[in-house]
């Protein structure tokens, strides 16, 4: 018997991580194992116990007769202060800078194993604001976009900065740079639906006119923001394109001319 819970513990726990925020109905997985809802439901409870004490979420049971439950990756504070301080750490290295004040982190945000943890702390500040899908731009705003969109649940729709015929009808819009230029980006009109609640997700900020294109083209399907999150904030200039932003990571520059990256602290 006790090896048949701890099987069942295993692919319960399986199940929820395979697709989170998404609710698994109890009835179905009592079915499935031969067990009462009652049996499945004291499976969750140890489960979302596991999750809570390790920082990596929580589970959440719907009640009623077709109730179910899911599984919601939220990072606490201290798993993500101490995920994103060694992220700091690692990018600190001085072979990392680039001209411009820039910091090199492709291989960090196309690696699997950092991006979906980085794609759970950006998705952990969020949460709560229940977007029906994640928006962002190429390319290097796709990695940590896609595991942010997975772990809430919903679809990822890309901006473009070059119409493609694969995408089909697409919409564009035009939006100014700092550096007074006119840029354009498109996005399919298949990967949004008017009026829906968009999540805008960005790898790397300065004056923010990428997010603010972003924005734009949110309003052209009269979407509701919920909300805007950067990998790496610049915090120069103060004053950006967009009203308001969460980042993860902030870039300063010292005194000195030497630049640090610290972790953003929650708001």
């Amino acid at each position: 018997m006790r090896g048949q819970r701890t099987e069942r513990l295993v692919r319960l726990a399986a199940k929820f991580m395979m697709c989170p925020s998404k609710l698994v109905s109890l009835t179905d997985l009592a079915n499935k194992f031969n067990v009462s809802k009652t049996v499945i439901s004291d499976d969750v409870e140890v489960i979302s116990s596991a999750m809570e004490a390790d920082g990596l979420g929580r589970m959440t049971v719907d009640r009623g007769r077709s109730g179910g439950a899911r599984f919601i990756p939220v990072c606490t504070p201290e798993y993500r202060r101490s995920y994103l301080s060694e992220v700091a750490r690692m990018l600190a290295d001085p072979e990392r800078n680039l001209p411009g004040g820039l910091i090199y982190y492709s291989d960090l945000i196309f690696n699997p194993e950092s991006a979906i943890q980085l794609g759970y702390c950006m998705a952990s500040l969020f949460t709560e604001t229940e977007p029906d899908v994640v928006m962002t731009s190429e390319v290097k705003g796709i990695p940590i976009a896609m595991f942010a969109a997975y772990a809430l649940g919903v679809p990822l729709a890309v901006c473009r900065f070059r119409n493609r015929p694969s995408d089909g009808a697409a919409v564009g819009v035009h939006y100014p740079t700092a550096s007074g230029d006119v840029k354009t980006m498109y996005i399919g009109t298949r990967q949004m639906k008017r009026g829906c609640r968009v999540l805008i997700i960005d790898d790397f900020m300065r004056g923010g006119s990428t997010a603010s294109g972003m924005l734009l083209m949110a309003k052209q399907f009269e979407a509701d923001v919920a909300g805007i999150g950067v990998f790496i904030a610049y915090d120069e200039p103060k004053e950006k394109s967009v009203p308001q932003y969460r980042s993860l990571l902030t870039l300063r520059h010292d005194a000195d001319g030497e630049q640090r990256l610290t972790v953003t602290p929650e708001a």
